[in-house]
């Protein structure tokens, strides 16, 4: 006998609904298509399953056997669907993993290579994201672990500290907020730089949301130029005298000698971002996944050791 695990789809659907039009609508047939689907079932196994009646269906009580039996194969049947699915097309395990941008570029390129260097036959699909759509996507399983920035751990995931950063403010050379010699400023605030224009792509992702982090701080709202994420394409401006923008200070670093550009510290609170890593149920994670967040949660132990040296 070759039954049709679609067709027992359609009669746990008939069921639970008791309506065949409405498990029709749930599994995207027609009502004719769904009566069809359980009669074909009907014949293979030699038996009425539904009482069919002016109120909708019911089950004979064959059908509800055959429903306990059901949802219990079509549970095994997700359960193997997942399990293929923590492979790559080549079998080796596969591990999704969202990110914001700074944590793409700040950390995980050394992370995951001293990780794979662990577990050489692991595969981290890497997906960039905002903070604020990272911890809904672990929550909703589109991903198995994620990392974003935040001001504390977000809902109904299971989040650890990750790592930390600050933002800073990058001029030209010779701007009137970079000084000369003495008076040159070790920190300022921002709103001391408020006069001045300003390159967007803010903290949050959102001049928006940024001003919801750093309004309270502010005498006035910043005057936006230009909006740019690229970090490159960001600086590139500021040399040229387009604005002053706010970035990551360990991005900032990356250009500073190379464009020429100066950078001075913000004195504000919401400078300093705590990154988190997250998952749905630390308990729960596939292997693969389990065994990349125990190395991330404990990442700091691992920026000095001598014998994580991967092979780029």
């Amino acid at each position: 006998m070759k039954i049709d695990l679609s067709a027992l789809q359609m009669l746990v659907a008939a069921i639970e609904e008791r309506s065949l039009s409405k498990a029709g609508e749930r599994e995207n047939l027609v009502t004719s298509a769904a009566s069809k689907r359980i009669a074909e079932l009907e014949r293979q196994v030699g038996t009425a399953l539904l009482l069919r009646h002016n109120r909708g269906v019911e089950p004979t009580p064959a059908g509800a056997a055959l429903y306990h039996k059901a949802r219990a194969i079509l549970q095994s049947v997700r359960t193997l669907e997942d399990m293929c699915e923590e492979f790559s097309p080549d079998g080796i395990p596969k591990i999704r993993l969202a990110a914001n941008r700074s944590a793409i570029i700040e950390f995980l390129p050394t992370d995951i290579a001293h990780f794979q260097c662990r577990v050489p036959r692991s595969r981290v699909d890497l997906v960039e994201a905002y903070s604020g759509d990272i911890p809904r996507m672990v929550s909703d399983q589109e991903v198995d672990l994620g990392i974003y920035h935040a001001s504390g751990p977000a809902p109904g995931v299971f989040s650890l500290p990750y790592r930390t950063d600050r933002v800073v403010l990058v001029l030209p050379q010779g701007h009137p907020l970079t000084g000369s010699g003495s008076a040159r400023p070790a920190a300022l605030h921002l709103d001391e730089a408020r006069a001045y224009d300003f390159l967007g792509y803010f903290p949050r992702h959102s001049f928006e949301a940024f001003m919801e982090l750093a309004g309270p701080t502010l005498s006035g709202p910043l005057n936006v130029k230009i909006q740019v994420a690229n970090y490159e394409a960001r600086c590139r401006m500021v040399r040229e005298g387009l604005g002053i923008a706010i970035m990551p200070e360990p991005i900032a670093d990356t250009y500073l000698s190379l464009l020429g550009l100066v950078k001075v510290a913000l004195k504000d609170e919401w400078a300093a971002r705590q990154f988190y890593l997250c998952a749905r149920d630390r308990s729960q994670m596939r292997p693969a996944a389990g065994e990349l967040f125990e190395f991330l949660a404990t990442t700091h132990s691992h920026d000095g050791d001598a014998n994580l040296k991967p092979d780029l």
